[in-house]
């Protein structure tokens, strides 16, 4: 059983690949799931929002950043197993970065643009640079 603040059902949330002169963005969690991991900027979609509306606003609020969404990149489903009791489904976005620099917001605690072959040894989520790949191969001219 999860606990009880944790809804007995999916949730879906978007994350945003955002590309700025080849370099990726990524960020680290500063509260569970996924305190200390590096990841994707995004979160979950309010009920009556689309999938763009609901990347657009969650960057905006983790990043300030504003994007352009260039399409689907992929998904992963983040069971309550390996999440400590969420079960979520993110629909992973392709995004080129179109202004602002990165201020971001308490549920993040450092960020880096990065080349995508040059994560390294950062703590990433499950699936993470398979969605960057996919997304860098939608981004290609």
């Amino acid at each position: 059983m999860g606990s009880p603040l944790q809804p007995m059902h999916p949730q879906l949330a978007v994350s945003a690949a955002i590309f700025r002169d080849d370099k990726i963005l990524v960020v680290r969690r500063a509260r569970s799931p996924a305190e200390g991991f590096y990841s994707l900027p995004g979160g979950r979609v309010e009920f009556g929002e689309t999938l763009h509306a609901a990347l657009h606003r969650e960057v905006d609020e983790e990043t300030a950043l504003k994007i352009e969404i260039v399409g689907l990149a992929g998904w992963r489903e983040v069971l309550p197993e390996t999440s400590g009791g969420g079960h979520y489904l993110i629909m992973s976005f392709a995004a080129r970065w179109v202004s602002g620099e990165v201020v971001l917001n308490d549920e993040l605690d450092d960020f880096k643009w990065l080349a995508p072959d040059a994560l390294g040894d950062l703590k990433l989520t499950s699936g993470l640079p398979e969605v960057i790949e996919a997304a860098r191969r939608l981004l290609r001219p």
